[in-house]
């Protein structure tokens, strides 16, 4: 056998094994990101005095309102996001908190690009957007709730441009 042979023949095979695994990648992020949110909200919602009074260090407007806010959004979005229901929904206003993070807590470690890219809020922004954009997965509760009648409405609607162009 040629080595150029072996090579495609071995791409082939790496090729079918990895897209039997490709669910892996959304499910471990999310879930990842489901784990974290919600274990740093279940400390800020046991911790609100401290966490208002960090938010009003910051000149962060109606901090005990915003203290609250910001911990059930983690708390309750990281449910989501693990379980992976409405992950798409419960990315949204954990992207704008960790927006918030970036301008407020951490605006001053921030002097460029590498700097922003160095900053664990900005990875987990980035990956939260990933979720919004590709979704939860199949390894998820969006996925068993709703991927069916999303797959079916596709090939419907697949049928139906067929059909007029006939």
């Amino acid at each position: 056998m040629q080595l150029a042979s072996f090579i495609a023949v071995a791409r082939e095979r790496a090729e079918r094994v990895l897209e039997k695994v490709d669910f892996l990648p959304a499910g471990v992020a999310r879930v990842t990101l489901g784990v974290l949110f919600m274990s740093t909200g279940w400390g800020k919602v046991h911790s609100l005095a401290k966490v208002t009074a960090f938010f009003s260090e910051l000149g962060i407007p109606a901090p005990a309102f915003h203290a609250h806010l910001v911990s059930f959004v983690e708390l309750i979005g990281g449910g989501l996001l693990l379980v992976g229901l409405f992950s798409r929904l419960a990315s949204v206003p954990l992207m704008i908190s960790m927006l918030v993070a970036i301008l407020t807590a951490q605006r001053q470690q921030v002097h460029g690009l590498p700097d922003l890219f160095g900053l664990v809020e900005w990875t987990y922004f980035v990956l939260l957007l990933w979720v919004l954009i590709a979704g939860p997965g199949k390894l998820s509760l969006d996925h068993l709730i709703f991927g069916r009648s999303r797959k079916a409405a596709a090939v419907r609607a697949a049928g139906d441009l067929s059909a007029g162009h006939a």
